[in-house]
């Protein structure tokens, strides 16, 4: 089962305006793009699985490995980047060839949240520069299906 899309982009929406800080979680106060999935789940899913541990801020310009596929590949639904609609968390490359580092989740066919350096969790349009970029999409369980 997996959760309500509405319910999601609402829990996404509460964060809207929250400053951006790197590895925070804390609506209202900060957090980067994982933060914000990570508070979404929080509260449509519930308590999260495991631990985040510690990361540094160019963690993703070095390794093959994707890791932030894999975590959430083992705690979601994954489905087809094309698939991906509202309420669906999506994974970005921000560059080609780079692993994909950057998460937003979708609002609309034509939207997504995220959180932003400089500009915090914003609200904006999923221009085909961002859509490009969709390397992954996942949905989120429904509560109590983790």
């Amino acid at each position: 089962m997996t959760a309500d899309p509405e319910l999601v982009i609402a829990a996404a929406r509460a964060w809207l305006g929250t400053p951006y800080h790197d590895q925070a979680s804390l609506r209202g106060v900060g957090c980067d793009c994982l933060g914000l999935a990570r508070g979404v789940w929080r509260e449509v899913v519930g308590p999260e699985p495991f631990p985040i541990p510690p990361y540094s801020r160019d963690w993703g310009e070095t390794g093959p490995r994707e890791v932030l596929a894999e975590g959430a590949r083992s705690m979601m639904i994954e489905i087809s980047p094309a698939e991906a609609g509202p309420g669906a968390l999506v994974l970005f490359r921000m560059a080609r060839r780079a692993i994909a580092k950057h998460v937003g989740i979708m609002t609309g066919p034509r939207s997504f949240i995220h959180s932003y350096e400089r500009l915090g969790v914003i609200e904006e349009p999923l221009t085909q520069a961002w859509r490009r970029r969709i390397a992954y999409a996942f949905l989120f369980p429904a509560r109590g299906e983790v």
